[in-house]
């Protein structure tokens, strides 16, 4: 990974929810056949405290004694996005970085560019503006990426 947080030698979703919870029984049912290996990463991710890459969340897995492949991954986090359980953004370099969402509630997050500190936002005003667009435009099945970022107050006083 090539984020500010990698180069100081940590990885980013380091942080963890707890690892003995288990995944919800309606979001394995979203993945398709859930696989032990898909249970494996749906449950990595909800550990996960910020949005992992792909590639991070392989190599937690691979520590862990884990044998699941990075493509059975990313297939994994692009069906759990797929099925709104799981928020997508990008870093600066435009790596796709995911954290899993435990409801299907679409969140809009500010992120900071350093350490990867996400803080999620009043969605309202975005949906509100968007719909808003829509309707005036003529236009149905209107979907939306808006992505914020900057430095958090922490990063900024260094």
């Amino acid at each position: 990974m090539t984020n500010g947080a990698a180069e100081r030698g940590t990885a980013r979703g380091a942080g963890r929810r707890g690892q003995d919870r288990l995944p919800q029984p309606e979001a394995v049912a979203l993945l398709g056949r859930p696989t032990q290996q898909r249970v494996q990463v749906l449950r990595a991710l909800m550990a996960c405290t910020d949005f992992v890459s792909a590639q991070d969340l392989h190599a937690a897995l691979h520590a862990s004694g884990s044998t699941v492949g990075l493509s059975t991954i990313y297939r994994t986090l692009t069906a759990l996005v797929g099925t709104g359980r799981a928020d997508l953004v990008r870093d600066t370099n435009g790596e796709r970085l995911f954290r899993y969402r435990p409801d299907a509630e679409h969140r809009h997050y500010l992120i900071c560019r350093e350490c990867g500190l996400s803080l999620p936002l009043d969605s309202r005003p975005v949906e509100t503006w968007a719909s808003e667009v829509a309707e005036q435009s003529g236009f149905v099945g209107v979907d939306h990426t808006v992505e914020l970022s900057g430095t958090c107050a922490s990063c900024a006083s260094r």
